[in-house]
């Protein structure tokens, strides 16, 4: 009985037959992924320009992917490429059959009119990738979403982490090779070579950016001190100094004094008008025009400042990733480390665990936004009931080892005069009116030293202590502000120290 064809003679039902029209091909360029891969192999220029667009996976279809990865390992190995090179390669790896074969190698190469808009063509391929990786990951948004069980902060953390990392064009790297990392390595030494050994961001402090040729990207820099020792004060005047003098966008969180309390100082410092004059408005003629002058370089300079209270890590993050994404911001402060949360994905414990949440997080997003992040932390209270000079230790971290564990620098400001100290307790019993010192006590890739500053209190400000320097010469520079008013713990803005942990 012939049975080859079971519908002659019947009804056919239309509904039953599946219409590949109406299903979904993921995006995809192929005849483009033709022309890219067909011109790198006749044309060496066409490398140079696809090269640091593309990445294998970036091709959909496989056996391009195969061919491109050959071309790239030739390319890294600084070899000649072309039709023959790339089937020795293929052939090498044991890929050049999976491919097509030098059949195939030959028609991608005939089928190139013109390697003129390769990059164009490249850019398509690389869009076209870019949301097929979207889809991936709505779908897997998707399927954790209807998970009862996952924790609702968790998840939106996940999806905007992945979703950062397609906007980044950044997405999860694999290890690499000695062989890789050795030459970027060597590019960056020449690079800091040409940069006269500023490899970071600078400060504005000659003598720290000496010794850590500038904050680097990726690292966690905590600066801790008691209250009143100056801490907010020292960022602000660094932030101050990134943002108008060497133009680095700066991104200041603020979890106790107001974004208005913060600008107001960093006007203050900028002009050299008092805080307690701007607070009140009480300025003379030229002084409202030495502000209207002055304030016009703080007024342009890339300073962001949020000052969400009781910020957890989770809203951090995401804050950050935007502030880096939408407006290129290069390092991150937060004010202060103590009064952050662990937020929805912290699952109870002691406040000891949770500071160690937090400080590990942090230096997971200078990690993965590959940009310094500085944490100011209050010092535990074992300070004050330390005879001497009441230098703050390592030890005096307080509620968490864990910080000193996670962070690359941490740091500590020391006033001796506002313990009533009249002199630094070195050999020369030098004075230290007017003057603090920024304290490095560890540094993961440099030394150790002691840096100290100017401190002008009614200002609010650090800077550069000059040669030569003398507390009687800064007496006189403070015009009639006595050195136990600029000693004093209380704020710039009437914030009163009652012996607690608020920050100065």
């Amino acid at each position: 009985m012939d049975n080859t064809k079971p519908l002659q003679g019947k009804k056919i039902d239309k509904a039953r037959i599946i219409s590949l029209e109406k299903g979904k091909i993921p995006p995809q360029a192929v005849d483009l992924e033709v022309a890219v891969l067909g011109a790198m192999m006749i044309d060496k220029k066409g490398i140079d320009d696809v090269i640091d667009i593309l990445h294998p996976e970036a091709f959909y279809d496989r056996k391009h992917q195969e061919i491109y990865a050959a071309i790239y390992t030739l390319f890294q190995n600084s070899e000649p490429t072309d039709l023959l090179t790339v089937s020795t390669q293929l052939r090498k790896d044991g890929k050049l059959e999976m491919v097509g074969g030098d059949f195939y190698l030959i028609n991608l190469t005939q089928k190139v009119a013109s390697s003129a808009h390769i990059e164009y063509h490249a850019r398509i391929i690389l869009q076209k990738y870019i949301q097929r990786k979207l889809i991936t990951i709505s779908n897997e948004i998707i399927e954790n979403a209807y998970d009862e069980t996952a924790d609702v902060f968790d998840l939106l953390d996940l999806a905007e982490g992945k979703l950062f990392e397609v906007t980044q064009g950044n997405l999860k790297k694999g290890s690499e090779g000695a062989g890789d990392l050795v030459k970027q390595a060597l590019k960056k030494i020449q690079d800091i070579s040409n940069q006269d050994g500023m490899s970071g961001l600078a400060t504005g402090f000659t003598k720290l950016d000496a010794l850590t040729s500038g904050w680097q990207p990726s690292d966690l820099i905590i600066i801790a001190a008691r209250p009143g020792m100056g801490k907010t004060a020292f960022v602000i005047s660094m932030a101050k100094n990134m943002a108008i003098d060497f133009g680095s966008p700066v991104a200041l969180f603020s979890l106790e004094m107001s974004s208005v309390q913060l600008i107001t100082r960093m006007i203050s410092s900028e002009t050299g008008l008092t805080s307690e004059k701007l607070r009140k408005g009480n300025l003379e003629p030229h002084e409202w025009e030495q502000l209207n002058v002055k304030v016009k370089k703080l007024s342009d300079a890339p300073i962001f400042i949020d000052d969400t209270p009781s910020l957890s890590i989770f809203d951090l993050r995401a804050k950050a990733r935007r502030l880096v994404s939408q407006h290129g911001v290069r390092i991150l402060i937060i004010d202060y480390l103590q009064l952050m949360t662990a937020g929805g994905s912290a699952k109870g414990g002691n406040r000891e665990q949770e500071i160690s949440t937090i400080s590990r997080n942090l230096k997971a997003l200078a990690k993965e936004l590959n940009v310094p992040v500085i944490a100011l932390s209050q010092l535990s209270r074992a300070v004050e009931t330390r005879g001497g000079s009441k230098r703050p230790l390592l030890s005096d971290l307080r509620e968490s080892g864990a910080i000193e564990q996670d962070a690359d620098i941490v740091s500590f400001i020391f006033r001796p005069e506002y313990y009533g100290l009249t002199e630094w307790d070195d050999d020369e019993h030098s004075p230290c009116e007017g003057q603090g010192e920024f304290i490095v006590a560890k540094h993961r890739n440099g030394g150790l030293e002691n840096i100290r500053l100017k401190f002008t209190g009614h200002l609010a400000k650090f800077s550069d202590l000059e040669e030569g320097f003398s507390s009687e010469f800064q007496s006189k520079m403070n015009t009639g502000v006595s050195p136990d008013q600029f000693i004093s713990p209380k704020d710039a803005f009437g914030i009163e120290d009652d012996g607690g942990d608020v920050p100065f």
